[in-house]
């Protein structure tokens, strides 16, 4: 009797669930449950955001920063100066947007199916094209230095042109920003351009928006604010003639090579997020100096120093030859080898 009770009680024992199986069942629930709050909670405006009210968002708008995307990829001081919260609203703010865009690693494949939706623009010449894997790029800087009268704003010129033509020809299909450093933007000379093309030279122009810069503060500035007038008129490229210009006029000597890199290194930064975030192109002229210590060889140096070195996607170094051509090299490139080519500067512009 006493071992046929025994025996039914181990099996009513073994019947039973055990404790880590009976709090199995809550715990799946919960997740599941929680699985299904976080997928609720998805932030998708702005006004979602912890610390953004009503006023904050209207004051947000207004700046051009009205995507969850653009708050993820900005500073804190930057967020501080246009919404006017503090310090750590701002941070909590930014933090939450690159939380809801899961900003982190992906996969090769990720990168290179985003890689597809890149653009060129031809510069008017196919040995220059050939060059930097078929124009200029979008989601990218191109970066060109060399001595003065050596074609750089002409090819600038010439993209201003170029980025307005449709897809088929070459072009971006949109218009263009253009931030003067140099007092060196000729509408003229970009009209004769566009009649080379067949094209109107008063649309051009009229696609081409142009600001002058009176020093590097005000170049920052100008490019901080472009962002509205990127989503609304549809810019496709932006030419920067030349980026550094007004930071080696406004800082001189060792004294203050400290701050101006600091300030070129955010300044060239924001371009290249422009060009990542719209998939539009960056086109920058660079001024150079003589090294005087080089005895042999081309002492001709870029200016910027290893910051715009890093910083530009594609480098390009152009000097002059005989009549009207000009002998351009690739120095850096993240993907193409390093080569050199010669093309044309004539009046109809840039030509093989």
């Amino acid at each position: 009797m006493a071992r046929a009770a025994k025996e039914v009680t181990e099996t009513m024992t073994d019947e039973l669930p055990t404790p880590e199986a009976s709090s199995e069942a809550p715990v799946m629930e919960i997740n599941t449950a929680t699985k299904e709050k976080n997928k609720k909670s998805v932030i998708t405006s702005i006004d979602e955001l912890p610390g953004i009210g009503p006023s904050i968002a209207a004051k947000l708008r207004e700046a051009g920063y009205d995507k969850i995307e653009t708050l993820a990829y900005c500073m804190p001081s930057e967020l501080q100066e246009i919404s006017g919260v503090g310090e750590g609203s701002a941070v909590k703010v930014i933090n939450a947007a690159r939380d809801a865009l899961e900003l982190g690693f992906e996969t090769g494949v990720d990168v290179l199916e985003r890689r597809k939706l890149i653009e060129k623009s031809t510069t008017g010449s196919l040995e220059l094209d050939n060059l930097i894997g078929g124009g200029i790029e979008t989601q990218a800087i191109t970066e060109i230095f060399g001595k003065f009268g050596s074609g750089k704003s002409q090819i600038g010129f010439q993209l201003c042109v170029n980025a307005q033509l449709p897809h088929e020809k070459g072009g971006l299909g949109g218009s263009v920003a253009f931030i003067d450093t140099e007092s060196t933007f000729r509408p003229e000379r970009i009209a004769q351009m566009a009649e080379a093309k067949g094209l109107d030279p008063a649309v051009v122009l009229g696609n081409i928006h142009v600001a002058k810069a009176l020093n590097s503060d005000h170049q920052m500035l100008l490019v901080e604010k472009l962002e509205p007038m990127i989503k609304e008129k549809n810019i496709r490229i932006i030419v920067v003639d030349s980026l550094t210009a007004a930071f080696r006029a406004d800082y001189v000597g060792r004294g203050e090579l400290a701050e101006r890199q600091q300030k070129l290194n955010k300044h060239i930064h924001l371009l290249l997020r422009y060009a990542d975030q719209y998939n539009l192109a960056v086109y920058v002229t660079n001024q150079v100096m003589d090294k005087p210590d080089i005895l042999f060889g081309d002492p001709t140096m870029p200016i910027g120093g290893h910051v715009l070195a890093h910083t530009s996607t594609y480098r390009l170094y152009v000097r002059r030859s005989k009549e009207d051509r000009r002998i351009v090299k690739l120095v850096d490139s993240p993907n193409l080898p390093d080569g050199e080519v010669v093309f044309r500067v004539t009046p109809e512009g840039i030509v093989d």
